[in-house]
């Protein structure tokens, strides 16, 4: 499998991690009459652990599928290179380290860690046209 295929496996795997995390916290926060309830009306609120992980959920799940089509539109048109492989391999990377770097809330380290996942996501992207 090439590099930028294992890549966004991994990338799946790494949202159901987002996820997972976000849904624990949540349930740990609202207990678990509240994640297993109908979830009718307003939900009580969580801390903010809990809250900056459902945000860093919610944002990969922006990227990802930015990720992915650029990922499979390299294979399709047989454009993988040294370029697509090692953006594949930045963004995940720094798509790992969004979470801890969201969980901790140092000022402008999430921002930064965004902005390097979205350099190798332009990098596999740009692979396209070359």
């Amino acid at each position: 499998m090439s590099t930028e295929l294992t890549m966004l496996a991994w990338a799946i795997v790494l949202g159901l991690v987002h996820f997972s995390i976000a849904a624990v916290l949540s349930a740990a926060g609202r207990g678990l009459g509240g994640a297993a309830g109908p979830r009718d009306g307003t939900p009580p609120p969580v801390g903010p652990l809990a809250a900056r992980m459902a945000r860093a959920s919610a944002n990969f799940m922006e990227t990802f599928a930015f990720f992915a089509a650029a990922v499979l539109a390299v294979m399709v048109a047989g454009k993988s290179s040294e370029t697509t492989m090692l953006g594949a391999q930045i963004y995940f990377w720094a798509r790992v380290a969004y979470i801890p770097a969201y969980a901790v809330a140092v000022p402008f380290l999430r921002t930064l860690v965004w902005a390097v996942s979205l350099a190798g996501l332009v990098m596999v992207l740009i692979g396209l046209f070359n």
